[in-house]
């Protein structure tokens, strides 16, 4: 269960964010992975620095609290991110299984700043022939044989 929070956390993500832009180095989102009343990671958006569209703030920090944890399964580890995280963002820290996510500005706020997700939301609930981008299933049997081997492995780490 989620510690309360610790509004310093967010304070440190809110100081990485404002430092990024300012430094030059990337947008104005980062975060911070806190387990134990300790931060085990942080991270800053590196987008353009990096040439890298999934250099996000929150999976930066996801990332390097999983390189010092060694895990890929950040449960008992909370995140503090200077905004509401994007699609990605949220995927990301289910993926790694943070307890809990505290944010300093919302989506909305992101908007007035020019960075809108609501497309990304509303293709998300279309059925996937009407999205945008247009996906195509191709090898369907051929692709099942990676899904085979991964049933049949006796030394998989289940995820």
């Amino acid at each position: 269960m989620p510690s309360l929070p610790n509004p310093e956390f967010l304070r440190r993500a809110i100081a990485l964010a404002t430092e990024n832009v300012v430094s030059g180095r990337g947008g104005p989102f980062a975060a911070v992975i806190v387990r134990d009343g300790k931060i085990v990671g942080e991270g800053a958006n590196s987008v353009t620095s990096t040439n890298d569209p999934t250099a996000h703030g929150e999976v930066n920090a996801i990332r390097a609290a999983c390189k010092a944890l060694g895990t890929f399964a950040l449960a008992g580890c909370e995140l503090y991110t200077s905004c509401e995280p994007c699609p990605m963002c949220l995927a990301a820290s289910y993926w790694a299984r943070v307890d809990a996510i505290y944010y300093g500005c919302s989506a909305a706020d992101a908007a007035r700043a020019g960075f809108d997700d609501a497309f990304l939301y509303g293709e998300m609930r279309k059925d996937s022939s009407q999205r945008r981008l247009r996906s195509t299933q191709l090898l369907a049997d051929e692709a099942w044989a990676s899904f085979a081997a991964w049933l049949g492995a006796p030394n998989k780490i289940e995820y």
